[in-house]
């Protein structure tokens, strides 16, 4: 799965802390924290017809990481929506969006490590695209990786934080072997998740998912677990071996980027029949649709 460029996206402006600067001038100083050690914490978010959808979880979510990392400042929520809001009417963007919003610690008065050399910051980054979801919802294909997700013991994963080496190096072994992603395990041996969204399993009718041991709180996958208990899907949360995965009738996978989308194979064996998506998976992508055509909150017209 490669993402393809949007010629939508070759003018469009991107906002570094309130200025909108095209893209082939926009840039961070090379003592931003980001720069300097992946010291950031970031979210996507999704735009629906003018509406962010699950935007204060989005942020809560920003700021319980920034909080965790101790940030000096973290801006406010209205803040931060007035700058979405101010790109999105300068980029005359309102359906079909993605924007990744980052916040930095900040600019340091000299390269190094310890973030008392941050006089300065944060930086806050809106950068909003033109772009559907980028998954192929006939099925994808994962193998799975050698690379093991962090416990909380190493690096918590509910810190959502911009250091992303561990996808990176799993995503390298998932295109060298022709697949489109990678499933990631913990320490343990248990499915985590893959190296760029949650993964949940479906068998006899039950729909299971990893615990957060090794995975990040998603908001997609809270909003797929909700959708369950609301329509009286069974669901549950639990340590899932690759052998639950392998035995599986439907296997899906969830993100902002790309909502929900049907694995059809992992490691060569398909899932199930082999065809995606399942019943299951359906079902829920198209609750899910519903929930996104009149949920959000409403930044432009």
């Amino acid at each position: 799965m490669l993402q393809r460029f949007d010629e939508r996206n070759r003018d469009i402006l991107i906002n570094i802390d309130g200025r909108l600067l095209p893209r082939d001038q926009a840039g961070i100083s090379p003592f931003d924290s980001a720069v300097q050690g992946g010291d950031a914490v970031w979210e996507g978010l999704r735009v629906y017809d003018g509406r962010v959808f699950k935007l204060r979880e989005h942020l809560a979510r920003l700021r319980s990481s920034a909080k965790a990392l101790a940030f000096a400042e973290i801006p406010s929520d209205e803040a931060i929506i007035t700058e979405i809001r101010r790109t999105l009417e300068a980029n005359r963007m309102r359906d079909g969006v993605h924007i990744r919003l980052t916040l930095t610690r900040g600019v340091k008065i000299t390269s190094g490590m310890d973030p008392r050399l941050n006089q300065s910051g944060p930086t806050l980054i809106v950068l909003a695209e033109h772009k559907p979801p980028v998954y192929d919802k006939s099925g994808l294909r994962l193998i799975t990786s050698s690379v093991r997700r962090f416990p909380p013991d190493c690096l918590d994963p509910n810190i959502h934080h911009a250091n992303l080496i561990q996808s990176i190096l799993a995503k390298i072994e998932a295109n060298r072997a022709g697949a489109d992603d990678a499933l990631m395990l913990d320490r343990d041996g248990f499915l985590a998740e893959t190296n760029a969204t949650h993964v949940f399993l479906v068998e006899g009718g039950v729909v299971r998912t990893p615990t957060t041991r090794a995975c990040p709180e998603g908001i997609t996958r809270a909003t797929v677990l909700e959708l369950c208990r609301e329509h009286g899907i069974p669901c549950e949360e639990r340590d899932l071996s690759l052998t639950w995965a392998y035995r599986a009738d439907e296997m899906f996978c969830t993100g902002t980027m790309g909502e929900l989308a049907g694995i059809a194979e992992l490691d060569g064996r398909p899932i199930g029949d082999g065809r995606a998506p399942g019943p299951m998976t359906r079902r829920l992508a198209e609750l899910y649709a519903a929930l996104t055509a009149t949920g959000g909150e409403r930044l432009v017209d």
